[in-house]
């Protein structure tokens, strides 16, 4: 596996922490009072770091532009914008452009199902095929040696359990992504769920090309790729989470997150498709990815996808995911509208791996390409001051999209950072080779 972010990026933005504030926009688009950074305790100067580094990379064709945008106590500290929103068109990057955020629709999933289980509509310790009848009676696809090197095969035994909720949010599900599993027999069971791709793909986990009935009959039929609740995998848990949501309130995924979490909390350009209106203000890739040298082809977000993907589908912008992430950083709650209660938070953001659950490749080691990181319910966790190669504090959480977008919330020091770009080899999980 390779690491996801560029470590020079990576240092830049949660080592310095600090950018040079632009002009450009008004207060009321950030959605976040906009102060000088020293007012919150932040260095412009050291802030600069990270514009230096991003212009650098946006100079040599690394990337094609960058939104970043940094808040501290509440109020935004910086905000960036560098290169283009169409690199072939000369459209200039801004601060309301809107990306594809992949991975970033998890968190949002994550939060949807969490609000359901403070309606006691949902169990963390449910099974899944209490929703999907299907899930019950899996099977698990194990490796068996023929005693000849070089040669693997598989052979089908009994789930031991059933996937739960908290299996699908935190990773443990023995669900897996075709891209990253090494097991050949899940990678050829999952086939059929994917849009045409290849590399270069953005994302290559493409699932909106199947509706929501198909998806879910796919996935229960599948073998998985471990026992459910035994190792933490990245995988499709968040999609067929969705699909749960869905079960549960009655309403399409798209609707649910519209009514219950963005129109609430102002995200007025998130969602799982963009408009006529504003597919003017969306980011594109270069044609080529400058890392691997594959052509690049992304989901088309114009049009109305057969299902709303829980794992990848979404489409945002800088400032509506810095509403949300203060959100949880506000234990649930912005502006006086609450969206989860304090402890649901607590228990989002806590380790939900222990030392029960293996995990032969960490989160850390997946996204950072470090270890001393666990998983909460939807994204990973810091688990101490050690061990990780980066600085940061315990109890800090984040996560990334394989398009090239990241959020991170460190509690301790009352940080928000949102980092858009539409890069995939910038931070990606990638499969070696891939």
């Amino acid at each position: 596996m390779k690491s996801v972010m560029k470590p020079r990026i990576r240092a830049a933005l949660v080592g310095a922490l600090i950018l040079t504030a632009s002009e450009a926009w008004s207060q009321e688009n950030f959605g976040l009072p906009r102060v000088p950074p020293e007012q919150v305790g932040m260095s412009k100067q050291r802030l600069d770091r990270i514009h230096d580094v991003l212009r650098q990379e946006v100079d040599q064709g690394k990337l094609p532009g960058t939104v970043v945008l940094v808040a501290r106590r509440g109020k935004l500290a910086y905000a960036d914008v560098i290169g283009f929103q169409n690199k072939d068109e000369g459209k200039p990057m801004a601060f309301d452009s809107i990306f594809r955020i992949a991975s970033l629709t998890k968190p949002l999933v994550s939060v949807a199902a969490m609000m359901l289980v403070e309606e006691g509509r949902i169990q963390l310790t449910d099974p899944v095929s209490k929703f999907f009848p299907a899930f019950k009676g899996q099977q698990v696809s194990v490796v068996r040696s023929d005693g000849e090197p070089g040669r693997t095969s598989y052979a089908l035994v009994p789930a031991d359990g059933e996937m739960t909720v908290q299996d699908l949010l935190r990773h443990t599900s023995g669900l897996a992504y075709r891209e990253i599993t090494l097991n050949a027999q899940v990678k050829e069971a999952y086939a059929g769920l994917y849009l045409p791709g290849g590399p270069g793909s953005l994302p290559p986990f493409d699932t909106r090309g199947v509706t929501p009935a198909e998806e879910v009959d796919l996935l229960a039929k599948a073998p998985l790729a471990h026992q459910p609740g035994t190792v933490w995998e990245y995988s499709l848990a968040t999609d067929l989470l969705g699909r749960v949501v869905e079960a549960v309130s009655g309403k399409r995924l798209a609707d649910f997150l519209d009514e219950r979490l963005f129109k609430p909390l102002k995200m007025t350009d998130t969602g799982f498709w963009v408009s006529p209106s504003k597919i003017g203000r969306l980011a594109q890739p270069f044609a080529v990815d400058a890392a691997s040298g594959h052509s690049i082809r992304v989901f088309d977000v114009s049009k109305e996808p057969k299902n709303d993907c829980g794992g990848c589908g979404a489409v945002s912008t800088a400032a509506d995911y810095l509403r949300f992430s203060q959100m949880l950083l506000n234990s649930g709650q912005l502006d006086g509208v609450r969206i989860l209660s304090r402890t649901t938070v607590a228990l989002m953001t806590s380790d939900q791996l222990g030392t029960r659950i293996a995990a032969p490749l960490t989160p850390g080691e997946l996204l950072l390409g470090t270890p001393g990181y666990t998983f909460g319910l939807g994204f990973m966790v810091r688990q101490g001051s050690g061990v990780a190669a980066v600085p940061g504090s315990p109890g800090e959480f984040m996560w990334a999209g394989v398009a090239g977008t990241f959020f991170w919330v460190d509690p301790k020091e009352e940080l928000v950072a949102v980092y858009m770009s539409q890069a995939p080899s910038q931070c990606v999980p990638t499969t070696a080779g891939s």
